[in-house]
């Protein structure tokens, strides 16, 4: 097996290249709001339509992702199947950039709408990126309430 390099950027140029309307979460979306935790993924909630899982499902046989994934739930699902994507809940897949996780299921999320509305755009090497709010963040992880997602919310909150 080959060593994988974490490559954020080329997730996101992946991504931006075959149109997928996302939003970013998770570790990446803390560290664009200024903590400097590390994180060695990249975390998304996808438009939940049609159309921008089949765009999902091009950038993920782009990236190299498995042709066989096991979501959140123990279902098993092809991650470069559109159809596929829709139904799972969390999937989070290695690919030659790194690791992504594909959040249908997020506890504590806004509606789609609503946390795209809400969220900011950053450059991550002349690629735009659509990054979670301070505030929604904070929802999503309130509810997981796992010990990292806590230290997460201590640090976004002292970063005012």
């Amino acid at each position: 097996m080959t060593e994988r390099s974490f490559s954020p950027q080329e997730i996101f140029a992946a991504l931006h290249r075959h149109g997928v309307d996302y939003v970013a979460i998770g570790g990446i979306a803390v560290n664009a709001h200024g903590s400097r935790r590390l994180t060695l993924d990249v975390d998304i909630i996808p438009e939940p339509e049609v159309p921008n899982y089949a765009r999902l499902a091009a950038a993920l046989d782009e990236l190299g992702a498995p042709e066989s994934a096991v979501d959140s739930s123990f279902r098993s699902f092809d991650p470069r199947d559109g159809f596929d994507l829709a139904r799972a809940d969390i999937l989070q897949l290695p690919t030659a950039a790194g690791d992504l996780g594909v959040f249908n299921g997020t506890i504590g999320a806004a509606p789609y709408e609503d946390l795209r509305k809400r969220s900011i755009e950053v450059e991550v090497r002349g690629t735009p990126v659509r990054i979670a709010s301070v505030d929604d963040l904070i929802a999503m992880k309130r509810a997981a309430g796992r010990p990292q997602d806590l230290r997460d919310i201590a640090d976004l909150t002292s970063l005012d």
